[in-house]
């Protein structure tokens, strides 16, 4: 029998079960370790064509920017709803009721508004391994994701990213503190002029 005829007949055999499970698990376990870090981006300057100021794409959080900048009142990020951190419950990436009311107003407003985009930033607590808290931050932030989109959301609109436990927003070590770090952050992109 030659190569081609056994690679063949090796194709055309149905696998076992057995093989088939262990398949299953590696491909399993092989892509929950392959976490990759964050890509940091360093922010572009852009042009203010009206004004011929200069201004910086910058990520604007609940709170605003960190050093006090002013956002542009005329910004789509500055218009955007106000509350933008859903919290989810331990061990889960489901939508609690209680933030379905926030995601509807984030997902009528992006859909109303194709030029903004967010970044949807998925945390964790710090139970966990690294791994573990990596992709169930991931799968917290695809979960927004999806409800946005089942809006008419563009994808183009959206990114999602996983900070996993390593950006809690409470540091203690107690349930009041990992409540407040289980969340997704919509993180929308403003014009900043300097």
């Amino acid at each position: 029998m030659t190569i081609r005829e056994n690679l063949q007949l090796r194709i055309n055999q149905k696998p076992s079960a057995t093989r088939l499970i262990a398949v299953v698990i590696l491909s399993a376990f092989l892509s929950a370790c392959a976490t990759n870090p964050p890509v940091i981006v360093e922010p572009e300057p852009i042009i203010d064509t009206a004004t011929q100021q200069s201004a910086v794409v910058q990520p604007v959080t609940i709170d605003g920017l960190l050093d006090g900048t002013e956002i542009d009142p005329n910004s789509l990020a500055a218009k955007a709803p106000l509350e933008r951190v859903i919290y989810f419950d331990y061990n889960q990436s489901e939508l609690r009721p209680e933030f379905l009311a926030i995601v509807t107003q984030h997902g009528r407003f992006l859909a109303e508004n194709p030029a903004a985009r967010v970044r949807l930033e998925g945390h964790t607590d710090e139970r966990g391994s690294r791994e573990y808290n990596i992709a169930l931050g991931e799968d917290r932030a695809k979960t927004v994701a999806r409800m946005l989109q089942l809006q008419g959301v563009d994808s183009d609109q959206l990114r999602t990213i996983s900070y996993g436990e390593e950006l809690p927003v409470d540091e203690a070590h107690n349930s009041d503190a990992w409540a407040k770090n289980r969340r997704v952050n919509v993180i929308y992109e403003a014009a900043v002029l300097n």
